[in-house]
């Protein structure tokens, strides 16, 4: 028997719709998961050329720039993007360019390699499967190319960028929110985009950029809300991309810490820096993957288990994630905290990447609904999931059952209340109120890969009697029970292995 508390009258706070938002969602999925926001974010996104359409995929596929396809939701961008996010009634977030440099096309919109094999020979890897031309930048011999950056690229600007957020204010309706990204994961710019930044990015440099463009963004579009620095967690967000550089190749060497940070951590230094210029930012953004391939399709045994229990990478300050990552993250109260003392205190704090995998398994459900839960709890302002899930996915039932597991917009509560479970690696719950109609909601996952749990709900501070609606997601689908009474402040009830299960609790007199 697994005993959970829930006490309406304890750590009540709201809980942000925001935090339930998506990456390249399609009008429909928005529609489906009333997703609040939908971003168009990674790394094509940040070399975005806004006049050609064109795109640059890095080292993820031989450094190549080609045209946009209408057709892949991946490569809805600009107008295009806002349009059918628009569609769905959520609010766009668009990543702004800030490396300086963007894609290009040659003519006729073809394609161009930054290491082509006729200019610079051959090369240990080429894209067999379209543009045969290019090369992954690295000699049979293992050597490193040293390109000409105006291959597949061409230099950018703020004022440029700026242009751009000018061409979509067009199309704002009114009451829309729109969000700005500065850049993407720019610690990784090294690696990424080596044929246009081979030297990690210095702090001071991360620094400039972020000003220089937040202001422009600002300048262009006073309504704008300013998001940053789209660090990935936590290696991102304590060295500079020039340390962490020289670190992957010499050790221990920090000469960014030492002669630009102070000593400091980067994203504490960036925030104080930041608070110096005045507020040019308006939420502090992460990206936030476990560490130990939880985000792929690995189903395996081990790996569900892993994946059940790294959710508290979010929370717990005594998880340590793999033991290459220096600090314990606790991510959530960390940023909240580094934000209060660096910044503005109670400014918005964001997770616009995250992926926990295995979307067509329940093993994924499972981590999802508890990843969602914790971002309520834990009070995160927003939340963009790296993308939305398949359709009818197991993974995609989880999101819809925090807002619309009914079809007809049933939510999950907007005020988070307390709701404790003893391990939630195997079962954890959380609760709310629900605003509209003053209903609990208590959602409890039960992790267990083979085993049914036997549960009772107590309730306290409402009432000891009235009815439950049971609404379950098992073995990858949906299902509602007919309401039932419960009586003397408690419920009942048996849940199958791997499963999520939403309890909306109208007490008689409440």
């Amino acid at each position: 028997m697994t005993n959970i508390t829930v006490d309406a009258s304890r750590n009540r706070h709201p809980i942000s719709p925001l935090i339930y938002g998506v990456n390249f969602g399609t009008t429909r999925q928005l529609q489906l998961l009333r997703a609040p926001v939908n971003r168009l974010g990674g790394a094509a996104a940040e070399v975005y050329d806004y006049q050609s359409g064109a795109r640059n995929a890095g080292n993820n596929w031989f450094y190549e720039s080609y045209p946009s396809n209408k057709a892949d939701i991946l490569a809805q961008y600009g107008e295009d993007f806002v349009a059918l996010t628009q569609g769905a009634g959520a609010d766009s977030m668009i990543t702004i360019p800030m490396m300086g440099w963007v894609a290009k096309l040659g003519p006729n919109h073809a394609r161009l390699s930054s290491y082509s094999i006729a200019k610079y020979g051959l090369q240990k890897s080429t894209d067999a499967q379209g543009m045969t031309e290019a090369g992954n930048g690295i000699r049979l011999d293992g050597s490193i190319i040293h390109n000409d950056s105006n291959d597949a690229m061409q230099p950018d600007t703020p004022a440029r960028e700026a242009t751009w957020v000018r061409s979509l204010l067009k199309n704002r309706r009114t009451g829309e929110t729109r969000y700005y990204l500065l850049g993407n994961e720019p610690s990784l710019w090294h690696e990424n985009r080596r044929d246009v930044h081979p030297e990690g990015v210095h702090a001071s440099e991360l620094l400039a950029k972020t000003l220089a463009l937040a202001d422009a963004i600002h300048r262009a579009d006073p309504a704008a809300k300013i998001v940053g620095p789209e660090e990935w967690s936590p290696i991102g967000t304590l060295n500079s991309g020039f340390d962490i550089q020289l670190q992957s190749s010499k050790g221990t060497a920090t000469p960014d810490r030492v002669r630009e940070t102070g000593g400091m951590d980067l994203l504490p230094w960036l925030l104080r820096k930041w608070k110096g210029a005045g507020h040019p930012v308006d939420m502090v953004s992460v990206h936030y993957y476990p560490q130990s391939n939880q985000y792929s399709d690995d189903v395996s045994e081990p790996m569900q288990l892993l994946r059940n229990r790294s959710t508290r990478g979010l929370w717990d300050a005594n998880y340590h994630d793999v033991p290459w990552i220096p600090v314990n993250t606790a991510l959530i109260p960390s940023l909240r905290a580094m934000v209060d003392r660096d910044y503005f205190r109670g400014t918005p704090i964001a997770i616009t990447e995250y992926n926990w995998g295995a979307d067509k398994h329940m093993n994924g459900a499972t981590a999802q609904a508890d990843v969602l839960g914790i971002f309520g709890r834990e009070g995160l302002s927003l939340a963009t999931r790296w993308i939305a899930p398949p359709d009818g996915s197991p993974t995609f039932f989880a999101m819809q059952m925090y807002r619309n597991y009914d079809g007809r917009s049933g939510s999950f509560g907007d005020v988070s209340i307390a709701a404790s479970a003893p391990d939630p690696d195997t079962i954890s719950a959380f609760a709310a109120e629900r605003n509209a109609d003053h209903a609990i909601t208590v959602m409890v996952i039960n992790k267990q890969l083979h085993e049914a749990a036997n549960i009772h709900v107590s309730l306290r501070s409402m009432p000891d009697s009235g009815t439950v609606e049971t609404h379950t997601l098992s073995l990858g689908k949906l299902s509602t029970s007919l309401p039932t009474g419960y009586r003397n402040g408690v419920i009942s009830s048996v849940l199958p292995a791997q499963s999520i299960t939403l309890f909306v609790v109208h007490g008689h007199g409440s």
